[in-house]
């Protein structure tokens, strides 16, 4: 049985560079994040960006100058809510012991404050994702 690495799965500083890039309005250069966060040092986080590229979880938005010299800027390819939905699929999806989606969504429900409300709200978007899947069909 072999143990493939999640690609979903993050390290705290990937985490760290991941939280900065979310949370930018902008595509950000590798000493933009270090000066957002001066305890990553720059090897690090340029060592971070070249994993984070390799997982396609950033992407590279533009090639910008920095000072006098040409860089690459970047921007998250996944959403914070996204990456976190990805993360926890691929754990229930591991050697071959998969969760269903409904015993998932029940599990999760039983744990959910406003739990009718919540059904409410999904019960209105598998509708709506019923229809276009008719819609698909056509």
């Amino acid at each position: 049985m072999s143990k493939r690495k999640n690609e979903f799965s993050l390290t705290q500083k990937e985490m760290d560079v991941m939280e900065i890039l979310w949370q930018s309005n902008k595509p950000l250069v590798a000493s933009e994040i270090t000066k957002i966060n001066e305890s990553l040092n720059i090897n690090t986080v340029q060592a971070v960006i070249r994993k984070l590229l390799d997982k396609k979880i950033i992407k590279v938005s533009d090639i910008v100058y920095s000072g006098t010299v040409l860089t690459r800027s970047y921007l998250p390819v996944l959403s914070k809510n996204e990456l976190m939905t990805q993360q926890l699929l691929s754990q229930f999806q591991k050697d071959g012991d998969k969760v269903t989606i409904p015993n998932l969504v029940t599990t999760l429900l039983k744990h959910e404050k406003n739990e009718k409300e919540v059904i409410e709200q999904l019960e209105i978007l598998l509708k709506e994702r019923k229809k276009s899947l008719n819609q698909e069909e056509k």
